[in-house]
């Protein structure tokens, strides 16, 4: 698809975002992204070539000055495909989603409760009778 060959370069990509909120001139577009991405004059009008060459936006000669406007159209078809691979995805991650949701309730149901401790609870306020820390003699019995 010749439309995502030409949105795979970051300068042309930010072009179609410029385009995105209304048309433009080519000496705007050129300023914009040579200012951010450090490029000539004649660098930017070979990318807005390129839009042209894919489709993604038309241009139109007024006096001295190209106006650029982006191609609906071509993002038309662009979101058709998009829909198409997510479509395939989507079955796949909700497939996913359902398998985990299984592991996480079996999981859930093979835990001990949480009301009924194990007796080797270190929380436990009882301490063992033979605990070595106790300092105390043992008590003897008298008779």
């Amino acid at each position: 698809m010749e439309a995502l060959d030409a949105l795979g370069d970051p300068v042309r990509r930010r072009m179609v975002q410029l385009l995105a909120h209304g048309e433009s001139t080519a000496g705007e577009l050129a300023r914009a992204v040579g200012d951010e991405f450090s490029i000539s004059q004649p660098a930017a009008s070979r990318h807005l070539r390129v839009l042209r060459e894919a489709e993604l936006v038309t241009s139109e000669v007024d006096g001295s000055r190209r106006i650029y406007r982006l191609q609906r159209a071509a993002f038309d078809e662009l979101d058709d495909w998009l829909r198409e691979v997510r479509g395939f995805w989507d079955h796949k991650l909700d497939a996913l989603e359902t398998e985990v949701a299984r592991g996480i309730r079996a999981r859930r149901l093979q835990a001990p409760p949480d009301d009924d401790p194990p007796h080797d609870d270190p929380t436990d306020d009882d301490p063992p009778d033979d605990d070595p820390t106790d300092d105390d003699p043992p008590k003897k019995e008298s008779d």
